[in-house]
């Protein structure tokens, strides 16, 4: 027994050992597995954390304040972040259903490199661009970085069974745009309105809308050419070029509508018959029926019914026909329904519109003047940049920008020049309602000196070397800002070009330009270089007006002239300031002023036909304003309105 039990102790022992052994393998794999859960786990709520859509990326509260030192505008100080643009955003082509989404997104600035956006640096008030005070943000963005937008929205159930819209008034440059994750589409051009039907991409409860956005600006990106439409934005403000201003900078809203539905309408007035031509154009091409009805104070002064996509004629008795014009700014307002064929309502729209006749024509002394409805005006106004110190190219709000408009129809002036910049289309709805012509610029681009400029001589000058991708970008954006704006009767002049910035193929431009509108009249090459081509000599002379080259063949105006700059403290965007010319009082300013008035009245009978004074409002380190950059100070005295009623009557017939 003994040496039995001796031979089983060592055994007993080798396998109470084995036991053990085998023991804590199982409690160490035991602790791997459920270590590498944890782990998973913390990826998994990490992600979640980061990526969940109702993560507030530790922002529990935002509230909105204006950014910087800088000075600010009145309605600045009164802005509440919920309740921003309020108005609908498309007078042309309004419902009454629709939804804001102005306010606070958050927002993040990233690499290219990096795949997502979270987590977020904060919120930004939308539409102010990202570099502007009131965006809550104001930061410089580079060629090399990507900005990301984010909102949840909740789509209301009465609008189950509808298609959803969702539109952008103007984003700045290219962006796309995602719904729950899932890529809609993407746009390309600073200055267009567009939209894209989310329908497909949309849940039950929050809905995720998220906007990646790239913008160079006026640096170089060989993609998408040498330089695309930036107007005067620079990442590197000096002199005549300002603060850039990328992302979001107009309105965005959501509407809902039916799969049939009223995508555009075109006014084709006649002022000779005295018909005002509608077409509705649809989202398809379906021939479903329209009814129509055009109404003046308040009265039904016509009516018709015809089919979608086809035009739509109501003849005005003598009675009810009220031509617009800057004197009387008469607007009729437009009601139309689509119906299907067996009746039922699919879309209700209000619009309205102006009749007025826009040509070049001589006259009594053999002069080619602008015609407004069949008599010469002479176009009197000034160069409007549409910039902010605190929105930068966005307005605070609408009442700010009706402001600016309403105070140079207190001045007396009768036309816009609104230069190198597209306003949202608010703005020029509020033109034709106040009675201002305008003059639409295209935002320039390709600014590098590659051509050279010649404003003293008929075919002065050479061509910018332009990349095909730079062209294609200009002819894009140009015919997408015409096809946009045309609606808009108060735009009697388009202008494709400023003094040889970026100019090419100056007769293939404008013939691009005929094709798109054929109704207005073209500057082609606004301050040289000059081409017999369009409807425009048009001349540059700082700082008083003059008239150096002289074309039998086209309407002689004075483009640019002026710039007289008045400081006033308190009142600048920064110390170091300039203006073509420097003066030292309100006083000294207005009889400056006053004395090129009275010179321009001198050139009428030589052939000048309109004039365009630098500028509405001082510009950042420009001092040349009728205004103060903030608004809160105007330069000039009163005087000048008898002095411009003068002028514009000069030329009547």
């Amino acid at each position: 027994m003994e040496d039995l039990d001796s031979v089983k102790e060592p055994f007993r022992q080798t396998l109470h050992g084995n036991l053990e052994d085998s023991k804590w393998k199982k409690i160490s794999y035991i602790f791997f597995v459920l270590t590498v859960i944890f782990l998973a786990g913390s990826a998994i709520f990490i992600f979640l954390y980061f990526d969940n859509e109702n993560n507030d990326d530790i922002i529990t509260e935002w509230k909105w304040k204006p950014i910087g030192s800088r000075i600010k505008t009145r309605w600045a100080e009164n802005l509440d972040q919920n309740k921003i643009w309020q108005e609908y955003p498309r007078p042309q082509l309004e419902r009454k259903d629709w939804i804001n989404l102005n306010g606070p997104w958050k927002y993040s600035i990233r690499r290219p490199e990096d795949l997502s956006p979270n987590p977020h640096d904060g919120y930004i008030l939308v539409p102010f661009p990202i570099e502007s005070a009131l965006s809550g943000v104001m930061k410089t963005f580079t060629k090399d970085d990507i900005l990301w937008y984010e909102k949840e929205v909740n789509i209301p159930k009465e609008w189950n069974g509808k298609h959803i819209l969702l539109n952008f008034g103007a984003v700045d440059w290219k962006c796309e745009i995602y719904i729950n994750k899932r890529k809609v589409g993407e746009h390309t051009g600073g200055y267009s309105y567009f939209y894209f039907d989310i329908t497909n991409f949309l849940k039950d409860g929050k809905n995720k809308i998220l906007l990646k956005v790239k913008d160079v600006t006026d640096t170089v990106y060989s993609t998408w050419g040498k330089y695309q439409p930036v107007g005067k934005q620079t990442i590197t403000p000096n002199g005549i070029w300002y603060t850039s201003s990328s992302g979001i900078w107009q309105n965005v809203w959501l509407e809902p509508v039916n799969e049939n539905f009223i995508q555009k309408v075109e006014i084709n007035n006649d002022f000779d018959t005295q018909e005002i031509k509608i077409k509705f154009i649809m989202s398809n091409d379906t021939k479903l029926h329209i009814e129509c009805y055009v109404k003046f104070n308040e009265q039904i002064v016509g009516e018709n019914k015809g089919i979608a996509n086809e035009e739509i004629s109501i003849k005005l008795s003598n009675e009810n026909f009220k031509p617009w014009s800057p004197s009387e700014p008469n607007i009729y307002i437009i009601t139309a329904k689509l119906f299907s064929d067996s009746g039922k309502e699919l879309d209700s729209i209000t619009s309205y519109t102006t009749i007025r006749k826009i040509e070049s024509k001589k006259d009594k002394i053999g002069k080619l003047r602008i015609f407004l409805n069949n008599k010469p005006l002479f176009n009197m106004g000034p160069l409007d940049q549409g910039f902010w110190p605190d929105g930068l190219y966005t307005p605070p709000s609408e009442e700010a920008m009706v402001y600016d408009i309403q105070k140079l129809k207190d001045l007396g002036f009768n036309a816009i020049r609104k230069h190198v910049k597209v306003e949202p289309f608010r703005y020029y709805y509020e033109c034709d309602k106040i009675g201002m012509v305008v003059w639409q610029d295209m935002p320039s681009g390709n600014v590098d000196g590659s051509g050279s400029w010649d404003s003293t001589h008929m075919d002065g000058g050479t061509d910018s070397v332009r990349t095909q991708e730079s062209k294609d970008n200009y002819y894009k954006e140009w015919g997408e800002i015409i096809e946009n704006l045309k609606f808009f009767q108060c735009i009697i002049v388009w202008t494709p070009f400023n003094e040889a910035w970026g100019q090419f193929e100056t007769e293939a431009v404008v013939n691009f330009t005929q094709k798109k509108d054929n109704s207005r009249l073209i500057n082609a090459a606004s301050g040289g270089n000059h081409r017999p081509v369009g409807n425009f000599l048009d001349l540059h002379t700082y700082s008083a007006p003059s008239y150096p080259l002289q074309y039998d063949g086209l309407i002689n105006v004075i483009g640019e002239y002026g710039g007289l700059g008045l400081e006033i403290k308190n009142h600048t965007w920064k110390d170091d300031n300039w203006g073509y010319q420097v003066l030292n009082d309100k006083l000294e300013l207005t009889n400056r002023y006053i004395e090129y008035i009275n010179n321009l009245i001198e050139l009428i009978p030589q052939g000048i036909s309109a004039a365009i004074y630098t500028q509405t409002t001082d510009v950042e380190g420009e001092i040349n304003g009728l205004m103060t950059y903030d608004r809160n100070e105007t330069k000039i005295y009163d005087a000048i309105k008898g002095y411009h009623e003068k002028l514009i009557s000069s030329l009547s017939e």
